[in-house]
């Protein structure tokens, strides 16, 4: 089986682009990648791609050009980007092609997400009593960690205060403007104990990276990350996750955490390897309940590692190094891949103003959503 390798990225900017239809952003994307690459769209063998409300991404071939290849549209909600990428990994380890791309994009309208019970397998009622919004069911989830791991609302501000001040050194953020920690916590709240600040919003934007085999890559010769693991699971027994329709007595691990250790073992690697990771973070509290559930701290550790600075750029494990889905809002399609890419500029050195010091050589992506599917992939710099 093949090594596989990240040798091009391209990335439309986040947040709101009226000019430029969502399809239009991931066209966009790609051709940036291609550019920086120095390929042509004839020369990709097959393609991965979706979004969850701007269209099928096969259609793109319009734009880029009809040149035959194979083109896989993805659906997997949050894990879309990171379903797409599985699935270009998986093709080039197998040898089928050398050449692939993935695709991710999103153009959604303002305003919170609006999921219907029945897509989810759910009765009404539970739309009707108000359990379909995220914002509630990731404030309660909050609440009862916090209780049980003594996490302080102050250590939620300074999350996205760290998120905002990031997306202040990325182009492609869409909230680029520090916010201190003092305005996070009066601004309005909207489901107790997480304020306006603390959320992230739906948006726009689009990512595609460039996969090629060890000899495809050696060839081309471009700056490169060896993607050694790429891992996507559902909810196991237990968990407690967006849309559950209840907690279970007798509680399990996270979906989270069974990608993050099948991740790990899949690259023989383990949390203290790597050197900059982008984590889910909806919300500040899912950033830090994510950081116990990769395995990179202990339930609780948070509190201390936040006030010490060691997730900031110049700590000791930098995380959502351009602001997350804090300061770039959430194009459900694009978010999985745009937490690669950022990876990926951090690991070849091009993260400009926001680049972590010291060289680091891995690095760590995790996303999630619902009903429970966490998506979790480790890089090393070639």
């Amino acid at each position: 089986m093949s090594h596989v390798y990240i040798v091009g990225a391209g990335i439309h900017p986040f947040g709101r682009t009226p000019a430029r239809t969502g399809l239009q952003q991931g066209v966009f994307a790609v051709r940036r990648a291609l550019e920086r690459a120095g390929l042509a769209w004839s020369d990709i063998q097959f393609a991965y791609g979706g979004s969850d409300a701007a269209g099928k991404a096969d259609t793109m071939v319009s734009e880029l050009g009809l040149t035959g290849l194979q083109f896989i549209n993805v659906a997997n909600g949050c894990a879309t980007g990171g379903s797409a990428m599985f699935g270009v990994w998986s093709t080039i380890k197998s040898g089928e092609f050398d050449l692939g791309i993935a695709i991710g994009f999103d153009k959604h309208p303002r305003g919170a997400f609006d999921p219907k019970p029945a897509e989810w397998g759910l009765p009404e009622w539970y739309g009707e009593t108000g359990l379909m919004l995220t914002t509630q069911f990731f404030a309660m989830k909050i609440q009862r960690y916090m209780t049980m791991h003594g996490i302080t609302t102050g250590t939620l501000a300074a999350v996205a205060e760290k998120a905002f001040a990031n997306g202040v050194l990325a182009d492609h953020a869409w909230r680029r403007e520090a916010v201190d920690a003092e305005t996070i916590l009066a601004s309005a709240m909207v489901s107790d104990p997480l304020t306006k600040f603390m959320f992230c919003s739906p948006g726009e934007g689009a990512v595609a990276l460039i996969f090629a085999s060890e000899a495809r890559a050696r060839a081309l010769g471009l700056p490169a990350v060896r993607l050694r693991a790429a891992a996507v699971r559902s909810r196991p027994p237990g968990s407690f996750e967006v849309f559950a329709p209840a907690l279970d007595m007798e509680r399990g691990v996270s979906p989270t955490t069974v990608a993050s250790r099948a991740a790990y073992e899949m690259a023989g690697v383990g949390p203290s390897d790597i050197q900059v990771a982008q984590l889910q973070d909806t919300e500040s509290g899912a950033e830090i309940m994510h950081m116990a559930e990769n395995g990179f701290c202990a339930d609780g550790e948070q509190e201390a590692w936040i006030a010490e600075g060691r997730t900031r750029i110049g700590g000791q494990l930098p995380v959502n190094t351009d602001g997350g889905c804090l300061a770039c809002g959430e194009p459900i399609g694009a978010s999985g891949l745009r937490q690669v890419y950022e990876n990926y500029v951090q690991l070849t050195g091009q993260a400009g103003a926001r680049q972590v010091p010291g060289d680091p050589r891995m690095g760590y992506s995790h996303v999630y959503g619902a009903p429970g599917v966490s998506a979790v992939a480790i890089v090393e710099r070639a």
